[in-house]
C-alpha cells in the first residue's frame, strides 16, 4: 500500500491546541467565520483558526487547472476538485484519521492523482451534483464546517503579465516570467455566476479570512464572481487580510507588502480591509532546510507601509509568522495566535 499511495503528512499534520488564546462563555454563539482562497492558503487558515477553538466554512476558488485537477478537468470536464479537497482535510474530525490521510494522499502508480479528487470526481458523478459530492466526503470525513464553491461553472484562469503576454490557465499563470498586471475568469456562458450558499455564508459571516496563498490565482479569482466581493462587502463582518511571506512562483514577483494590499483592494474590496496580517521583517537567511530561496522573494513589512495602510483604517498586525524550517510557509500557532488577537479585540463579550 505505501508504494500505491503516498500520504500527504503536512495535509494531516495534528491541529495544536490553543483554544486558551480565546475565551468566549459556554452560551456564547459560535463565532461565524468564512475563510476565502485556495486549496493550500485556505487550509493553512482552517488549521489556524481550529488551533483556537473556531471551526470556519470555507469558499473556496474553482479555477484550479494543474496536476491531478488538471488532468481530470482536460480529460472528463470534471468540477476542479483539488483545492476543495484540502480544505475537506483541514475541517476533518480528525486530520490525521486514516481516512482524511488517505483521502489527501497521492497514488504514484495512477498518474499521481490524489485520491480525494478522484472520490470527489466519482461522487458528482453519482450524487449528479458537485455540492452533493462535497456534502458527502464532509459526512466521511466527519468535518467541522463546509466547504462552498465560490462557483459551480467551468471557468478558465486568463492573466496578462507586465510583460504584456496573455496567459491562459491558472498553472501556468502561477508561474509567469513577470508579475500579473491584469486578471479576469472565463467561461461559455460569459460572466460566471456565483454559488448561492457561498454568499449566504458570507453575507452571514462575523469573521471573514482571505488567504493566505497565491494572491492572483487562489485569492482573487473568488472576487472575479459576481456577488463575492459584494457579498464581502455587505457583510457586517471583520474582514482580515493574511499577506503570503514569500513568492515562490512568478505572479507576483517583485511585489511588496503594500503592493498585495493595493492588489487585493482593486478587485472589489476597497476600504473593507479591516485587519492585515503580515511578516514583522526580514526572513533570515535560508538553511538547506527551506528551498531553493534564489528563486523566492521575499515579503514583509516596512514601518512606511504599516503607516501607509493604517491611514486607510486598516488595522495592521505585525507579526512574526513564519515556520521555523520551512520560512516561506505561515506557522500554524503564530498565525492561530494573531486572529486570537483580532476576536478579542472585536468579538470579545463586550463588544
Amino acid at each position: 500500500m505505501g508504494e500505491f499511495l503516498q500520504i500527504d503528512e503536512t495535509a494531516c499534520e495534528n491541529i495544536p491546541e490553543l483554544s486558551r488564546l480565546v475565551t468566549r462563555p459556554a452560551h456564547a454563539a459560535p463565532l461565524r467565520t468564512v475563510v476565502v482562497g485556495g486549496g493550500t492558503g485556505a487550509s493553512v487558515s482552517i488549521r489556524a483558526l481550529r488551533s483556537i477553538g473556531i471551526c470556519p466554512d470555507a469558499v473556496v476558488a474553482m479555477a484550479d487547472d494543474g496536476g491531478s485537477t488538471g488532468l481530470l478537468r482536460s480529460r472528463d470536464d470534471m468540477t476542479p476538485p483539488g483545492d476543495v479537497r484540502k480544505c475537506l482535510v483541514a475541517l476533518a474530525g480528525d486530520p490525521a484519521s486514516p481516512f482524511a490521510r488517505v483521502f489527501s494522499g497521492r497514488m504514484p502508480d495512477v498518474e499521481d492523482h490524489a485520491l480525494g479528487n478522484l472520490l470527489l470526481a466519482a461522487l458528482e458523478d453519482e450524487c449528479g451534483s458537485f455540492p452533493d459530492a462535497i456534502a458527502e466526503c464532509e459526512r466521511l470525513l466527519d468535518a467541522c464546517g463546509h466547504v462552498y464553491p465560490s462557483t459551480l461553472e467551468h471557468v478558465r484562469f486568463v492573466a496578462k503579465n507586465e510583460d504584456g503576454t496573455i496567459i491562459i490557465g491558472q498553472h501556468d499563470a502561477s508561474l509567469s516570467s513577470s508579475a500579473l498586471k491584469r486578471v479576469r475568469l472565463s467561461c461559455e456562458d460569459g460572466a460566471p455566476s456565483a454559488y448561492g450558499p457561498a454568499i449566504d455564508a458570507l453575507k452571514n459571516a462575523d469573521l471573514i479570512v482571505l488567504g493566505p496563498g497565491s494572491l492572483f490565482t487562489s485569492i482573487v479569482p473568488n472576487l472575479l464572481i459576481p456577488g463575492i466581493p459584494e457579498a464581502i462587502c455587505e457583510s457586517d463582518a471583520t474582514v482580515v487580510f493574511v499577506c503570503s511571506l514569500a513568492d515562490a512562483q512568478g505572479e507576483t514577483r517583485g511585489f511588496s507588502v503594500l503592493d498585495y494590499f493595493d492588489s487585493i483592494e482593486r478587485y472589489g474590496l476597497r476600504g473593507r480591509i479591516d485587519y492585515f496580517i503580515a511578516q514583522r521583517e526580514r526572513l533570515r537567511e535560508p538553511t538547506l532546510l527551506t528551498m531553493h530561496l534564489d528563486e523566492v522573494d521575499r515579503v514583509y513589512l516596512t514601518s512606511v507601509e504599516v503607516q501607509t495602510i493604517e491611514q486607510r483604517d486598516t488595522r495592521v498586525l505585525k507579526r512574526d509568522l513564519c515556520n521555523e524550517k520551512y520560512q516561506w510557509l505561515h506557522d500554524i500557532g503564530k498565525l492561530g495566535s494573531a486572529f486570537a488577537e483580532v476576536v478579542r479585540e472585536c468579538h470579545s463579550p463586550q463588544k
